[in-house]
């Protein structure tokens, strides 16, 4: 089992947010599952809140999170999903880099673990999204 790592779980992690506990916990329990995951873009977004990228290593170290590169199909996915998002009218609102991750997880993972506000399930059909109750 791969549990994937939307931006938006681990800044409310880091940030000491309300949600915090829930994906804490959801982490864990992914954890002893199999493996949990960050990709390119959800690392490059988070690690600008650390001042080295020996401590963010260490951050996803210490969350039982391993670094994953979006291979060539999910790349290919993400471009595809978002020129047609954008040919049925979507705003800027969600850009390549929110599609990126979304593929991530579709091709390389079971389940992404993110705040899903439409388009994941939208797009991504049969991607399991998943949320701690409290967020």
């Amino acid at each position: 089992m791969i549990l994937a790592v939307d931006t938006s779980a681990l800044l409310a992690i880091f940030k000491g947010e309300p949600s915090a506990r829930g994906w804490m916990r959801l982490l864990a329990l992914a954890g002893r599952r199999g493996r949990t995951v960050v990709c390119d873009v959800v690392a490059a977004e988070v690690s600008a809140r650390f001042p080295s990228e020996i401590q963010f290593s260490e951050a996803l170290a210490s969350l039982g999170i391993e670094f994953d590169p979006i291979g060539l199909a999910a790349a290919t996915l993400a471009g595809r999903l978002h020129a047609a998002y954008r040919q049925e009218g979507g705003p800027r609102q969600h850009l390549i880099p929110d599609f990126l991750i979304g593929a991530h997880a579709a091709k390389q993972a079971d389940s992404l673990a993110a705040i899903d506000r439409g388009y994941l399930r939208r797009y991504f059909d049969g991607l399991k999204v998943i949320a701690p109750k409290s967020s």
